[in-house]
């Protein structure tokens, strides 16, 4: 009875912890709100989707000891670190360039170079989270508080991680809707210009914070 009471309690302390860091702005949000502009609901969810695998990761991670042990070692999180904040600068970057240059020929498209597919967009949600050592480190701090005795790590870590998405999944969900709804208001070249520039230079900044020491 104890154990289960313990459970349930780390769940809702948890869950109040990551609601409020699903909510704030940042990389995730962002990305989903772009890629629906961009590509619609599918391609939102989708880069949704990719995030939530990628928190997925990062709480096996962390209830594991993986995490912990990268935020130890100096080495390994500073490649990850440098590789995400690259990351984030190469896409920032080419999203300011196709604003800066009017690529937007079509209004209901992207140049090809910054075409998003459900695929492309599952795969920059995914590697962007997994490539931000940042969600290891929240995880790292985080989970071992919420871990009553007796429980398995692991479990318990895929289970947090798991109320992490279901919250990101209403979040996003939200976005999602509220950013289709927008989409033909948005569809004129001069407004996708500005969405564009504005979503560069969030990952610009963002990477460069990333980068940061």
């Amino acid at each position: 009875r104890l154990g289960l009471v313990s459970m349930s309690s780390a769940r809702v302390s948890f869950a109040v912890l990551a609601a409020l860091v699903t909510i704030t702005p940042g990389i995730d949000t962002v990305m989903v709100l772009r890629a629906t502009l961009a590509g619609g609901r599918r391609v939102g969810a989708a880069t949704a989707a990719g995030i939530f695998v990628g928190v997925l990761a990062w709480g096996v991670a962390a209830a594991v000891g993986v995490s912990a042990l990268l935020a130890t070692w100096v080495l390994g999180y500073t490649v990850l670190r440098y590789s995400g904040a690259a990351y984030l600068l190469v896409l920032g970057f080419r999203l300011l360039r196709a604003a800066w240059r009017g690529d937007h020929t079509d209004p209901a498209a992207d140049p090809p170079a910054l075409a998003l597919t459900p695929a492309r967009g599952f795969r920059q949600g995914l590697v962007a989270n997994l490539l931000n050592p940042k969600v290891g480190a929240f995880y790292v701090a985080a989970v071992p508080h919420f871990l009553p005795d007796g429980v398995s790590p692991l479990g318990m870590g895929v289970l947090l991680a798991l109320v992490h998405d279901l919250e990101g999944l209403v979040w996003f969900a939200a976005i999602i809707l509220g950013a289709h709804q927008a989409r033909s208001l948005l569809a004129g070249r001069r407004a996708r210009r500005a969405v564009d520039a504005t979503a560069g230079t969030a990952l610009v900044a963002f990477g460069l914070r990333l980068g940061a020491p």
